[in-house]
């Protein structure tokens, strides 16, 4: 670890506000070989800044990271004062007060009086202008965003938003002391949440008034992004991390920005704002945690209770699966794997055979990597009979639709269904977007009908989305959720409507995103980054919908669009004009981006 020199960029960097975000910034930047100067009026602030980076210098000696002498040296770099006036020889300025503007624009003030002439102003905002800040000040050539993400020391994106009166040396000089500090600088213009957030925050508030509506349980919700999205957190607890009064602010400075309402604070936060239920910095949000701070949740009124489902299930030992493709295929791997005999059936004897070789392909793959036996893989593929006509789903006791998004063929199979199989046979399809009830209309007995939303691929993801319509049977109900455990599968509750959980929130994020790109806010490179780097997302949303395909996005969206009647979901412009152009995503070869043809 080298000391400050003169050749260094910004030798010397004041941080003022040491809360959790000012104290992983000065940390990073100590580390790195700054002079840091950390400023808060509070003293414990300080010396909670100064314990963490201890503790955190600490546990880096002790995993041979930093020598004795390094640490010392970093603690050494690192001091703290009550006033402002310690900012005086700062090449740099980090402003992370409070997200309230009038604090804010206190600060700049000030610190314009107090810096030198050339010294660099960076606020740490990421819901109010920072040309309205850089207006405050003698210098707003100097004067830029700088938006760090939560926990400092580990999360790699910084979004660097110039304003239109920030000098390119400016920001170039910062852009280069982001990426000297291992960080991946992204420009960002200067709009509430810039891209990170901008489209994150959207998404946090549609999931809040799902939970409102009580359309599913946070558990629920929470469980179904984790699971069905792969996110390293649920939204409602993310909320109660990030802090209720934080999500309200940004979101009013979205919605005052936009006018989109899905950006308009839903009523529960407010709620819980007024009621001083921040989330986990006050103990209580839309969890309960064990004490202020704590990431430890306890049982609350909400808390769903332990016992089994009163109303017991239907005995279910053979199932039948309809459909050819890789849904179809996978959902049957899926039962045999779990010791259920299986009838695969297809439109005519061919295309179920064709569907059993791709299971049992898929399970040799398991094989190759040491998930099954030679053994395992050969008992699933003789669980599973092919059939060329549903007149085989005779006796089984749970049909499984998974054909064609379409509603005219999923309501002419489910007619078929309703004739073929026995009294008391439980039917499922698996939708993404369609109306169960109106599928369960399609046959005489739509008590017996349910939504079964597997997720692709089936084998692998955990997620099952159990939609009841207000005509399913309670025995029905219980009777996939006991299917869905004894498979392996966490099944999550909810109501039928348009996109259940995951759609419904997933594709108006993906759709904003286009829209960031339609409207030249940012580059599909920049958002895929800002996503993955910043939210933590496994895809950035550009990555994902070229996999999914643009025009399975499209018509999901769609679908949303028509069910909820709001302006803000309507389809991107630049998504249709691609699904009308042909460019699909990957099986096109060319979508968000090009690919090379297989």
């Amino acid at each position: 670890m080298d000391r400050p020199s003169s050749s260094r960029p910004f030798p010397v960097i004041a941080v003022v506000g040491l809360g959790t975000m000012g104290a992983g910034i000065a940390e990073v930047l100590a580390r790195a070989g700054h002079e840091v100067i950390g400023i808060d009026i509070s003293d414990q602030a300080a010396a909670r800044a100064i314990a963490a980076l201890e503790s955190s210098t600490a546990r880096a000696v002790r995993r041979e990271r930093l020598t004795d002498s390094e640490r010392g040296d970093v603690l050494a770099r690192f001091r703290t004062f009550p006033d402002l006036r310690a900012a005086a020889e700062a090449d740099l300025v980090i402003e992370v007060v409070d997200e309230r503007f009038e604090a804010k624009s206190e600060v700049f003030v000030a610190l314009d009086r107090i810096v030198k002439p050339d010294a660099i102003l960076a606020t740490g905002t990421n819901a109010l202008s920072v040309t309205r800040l850089a207006s405050r000040t003698s210098r707003p050539d100097r004067v830029l965003g700088l938006h760090f993400f939560a926990p400092v020391p580990a999360m790699k994106l910084v979004e660097v938003a110039p304003t239109v009166l920030t000098s390119q040396e400016t920001t170039d000089s910062v852009t280069g002391l982001v990426r000297a500090l291992g960080k991946e600088p992204v420009p960002v213009g200067d709009r509430p949440g810039f891209i990170a957030d901008g489209l994150l925050f959207g998404y946090l508030n549609q999931a809040a008034a799902m939970f409102e509506a009580r359309y599913a349980t946070r558990e629920d919700i929470d469980a179904a992004m984790r699971l069905g999205c792969g996110l390293p957190m649920g939204p409602l607890a993310l909320l109660d991390l990030i802090g209720i009064d934080t999500a309200q602010t940004v979101l009013e400075a979205m919605y005052e920005a936009s006018g989109d309402r899905l950006h308009a604070p839903t009523p529960v936060l407010k709620q819980l704002a007024a009621a001083g239920l921040l989330g986990r910095k006050s103990g209580r949000g839309f969890y309960t945690y064990e004490i202020p701070g704590s990431s430890t949740t306890v049982p609350d009124a909400d808390t769903p209770g332990g016992a089994a489902n009163a109303t017991p299930g239907r005995g279910i030992s053979s199932i039948g699966v309809a459909g050819s493709g890789t849904m179809a295929a996978g959902i049957a791997e899926v039962f045999a794997k779990a010791g259920y005999e299986v009838v695969l059936a297809a439109r005519g004897q061919e295309k179920a055979d064709q569907a059993l070789a791709r299971l049992a392909k898929s399970l040799d793959r398991s094989v190759a990597k040491g998930r099954l036996t030679q053994e395992q893989r050969d008992a699933a593929v003789a669980r599973v009979s092919p059939a060329g006509s549903l007149d085989a789903f005779a006796e089984v006791d749970l049909a499984v639709e998974a054909v064609a998004e379409d509603l005219a063929v999923k309501q002419q199979l489910f007619a078929t269904l309703d004739k073929v199989c026995k009294p008391g046979a439980v039917l499922a399809t698996t939708t993404s977007s369609l109306p169960v009830v109106a599928v369960a209309m399609a046959t005489s007995r739509p008590q017996d009908v349910v939504g079964m939303h597997f997720f692709n691929p089936a084998p692998a993801m955990k997620l099952v989305e159990v939609v009841r319509t207000v005509l399913t049977a309670d025995d029905v109900h219980a009777t996939v959720h006991e299917v869905c455990g004894s498979i392996g599968k966490h099944a999550v509750d909810c109501g039928d409507r348009a996109g259940f959980i995951v759609n419904a929130l997933l594709f108006p994020y993906l759709n904003n995103a286009v829209k960031m790109v339609g409207e030249h806010y940012a580059t599909v490179e920049a958002i895929d980054s800002a996503m993955k780097l910043g939210g933590g997302y496994p895809m950035g949303p550009f990555e994902l919908l070229d996999v999914v395909g643009l025009d399975v996005s499209l018509a999901i969206e769609q679908v949303l669009h028509q069910e909820f009647r709001d302006p803000g979901l309507a389809p991107a412009p630049l998504l249709e004009h691609l699904v009308a152009a042909g460019c699909l995503g990957r099986k096109t070869g060319r979508g968000f981006r090009e690919y090379a043809r297989r």
